[in-house]
């Protein structure tokens, strides 16, 4: 007759024990990126895709103009490709801009819109509306294409180590930093996986999504809006829309991310 060795049984339980925890995490995270890809092929960020390609085209403002003309790094006009280049240098305002300040720079000098009344209304509401849309449009254009920011210009350089030291600055009543959350692998935080904006994997992943529609909100959220709820979340007041701190975080971690792919606008739960 074989003979069962007593003990076999606890050693194997015990086992499933300590492997119960690293399978939950997996099996979670799984499922996240199963509903997420499920969600991928209805995602409402196309009807904001196509606002944005109207507004694009459409005569507006004191100036009766469109933004046909606008230059986003690639040319007046040349929409494709230009959001994986961007933050980038603009000679024209001297200045390192990401999309949103580069559009509100195109809003006002070719359309005639007061660029500082839009960066001063609410996430939502009015032109930001229009916003949403305009990012949306952008960045669908340069959907799969590689992320490709240049730092050839010493303002981008500068950039980078700005939004490199913005990234690790901990302070607010938690003594938080973007690093506490997005520093290091396998963090999550209410079941979300949370990438490592250090690494390129990360970077890319994190940079490359956004704009994203929220799900849990019902809206499209822009880079700028995404970093504005991360200051909430450190209980950091909330940054200018569109001011330098914001656009040197998105050139870090875009930078960091080079060579990944833009799945932008995405879905978010």
């Amino acid at each position: 007759m074989r003979q069962t060795n007593p003990a076999a049984p606890l050693a194997a339980a015990l086992l499933l024990a300590l492997c119960a925890p690293a399978l939950a995490q997996k099996s979670t995270a799984d499922g996240i990126a199963e509903y997420r890809e499920m969600l991928q092929d209805g995602n409402p960020a196309e009807l904001f895709e196509m606002k944005g390609e109207e507004l694009w085209k459409q005569k507006r403002g004191p100036k009766n103009a469109s933004l046909e003309r606008c230059d986003l790094g690639k040319g007046p006009g040349v929409v494709k490709g230009a959001f994986v280049e961007l933050p980038r240098y603009f000679a024209d305002t001297n200045k390192v801009q990401d999309l949103e300040s580069r559009l509100l720079t195109c809003m006002q000098n070719q359309q005639g819109l007061d660029a500082a009344k839009i960066a001063a209304t609410p996430f939502g509401k009015d032109e930001q509306k229009n916003m949403e849309g305009l990012v949306a449009w952008v960045s669908s254009q340069s959907r799969g294409m590689k992320l490709a920011l240049p730092q050839s210009h010493a303002k981008e350089k500068q950039m980078y180590e700005v939004g490199k030291r913005m990234f690790y600055l901990r302070g607010g009543p938690h003594d938080f930093a973007c690093a506490s959350c997005h520093g290091a692998d396998d963090k999550r935080i209410r079941l979300q996986d949370l990438p490592n904006l250090t690494k390129a994997k990360g970077a890319a992943e994190g940079f490359g999504s956004w704009p994203a529609y929220r799900v849990s909100s019902g809206e499209l959220w822009s880079m700028q809006r995404r970093l504005n709820d991360c200051f909430r979340q450190q209980r950091f007041p909330y940054p200018g829309y569109a001011s330098d701190v914001t656009v040197a975080l998105g050139v870090f971690m875009g930078v960091n991310g080079q060579g990944g792919m833009s799945t932008a606008p995405a879905i978010k739960r």
